[in-house]
């Protein structure tokens, strides 16, 4: 059951988009159609996934042992940067067209605050390292599901006849509220 609470407190709850705020950049400029946003949350999620199995040894197997736990920030961007590189060259072999899509915002994975977010979230909670786990894939999921969501509400307004002076940003913005707001309703659900 505490796994269970964990996931959708995670997805639903405590979304790291719509009800944390973190990870907005990718979230706004990434999201104007499906397939990309998908892209962009396999990416994300990957590198979320290994992130916090390696924030959570360096955090407990180098920086408590030698006493530097100040230096976890750093040590986990540059964990974090590392494997946003992996993911960048392993995708501009396997899929140009997502690397292309995907533009300046894949390396903006590296200083994306969602995945730094949750990897300084884990420590702070204690988790042990299956709970690092699945907490880290939920929170990837729930930040897969609002970029894809949000996508297809953008792709959606792009076939309505929306008012000049709302047209671009604005109606993104109202949607993507919209949208926070829609998940607000789960946080009835299960306290975190």
């Amino acid at each position: 059951m505490e796994y269970f609470i964990i996931i959708i407190g995670a997805i639903f709850v405590n979304n790291i988009v719509l009800a944390q705020f973190l990870g907005i950049c990718p979230f706004l400029g990434v999201s104007n159609k499906v397939s990309t946003s998908m892209g962009m949350g396999g990416a994300v999620t990957f590198v979320m996934l290994i992130a916090s199995i390696a924030a959570y040894l360096l955090q407990y197997y180098v920086l408590v042992p030698l006493g530097i736990e100040y230096m976890q920030t750093i040590v986990f961007i540059l964990v974090i940067a590392a494997l946003v590189q992996m993911v960048e060259i392993i995708l501009k072999k396997i899929s140009p067209s997502l690397y292309q899509a995907l533009g300046i915002f894949l390396p903006l994975i590296t200083t994306n605050c969602a995945v730094l977010g949750v990897a300084i979230l884990l420590v702070q909670k204690k988790y042990d390292l299956l709970h690092s786990v699945t907490y880290s894939v939920a929170t990837a999921v729930g930040f897969f599901i609002a970029l894809v969501l949000f996508a297809g509400m953008r792709e959606r307004l792009e076939l309505e006849d929306v008012p000049k002076a709302m047209r671009g940003v604005p109606i993104a913005l109202v949607a993507a509220s919209i949208l926070a707001m829609a998940f607000m309703g789960f946080s009835g659900l299960v306290k975190m």
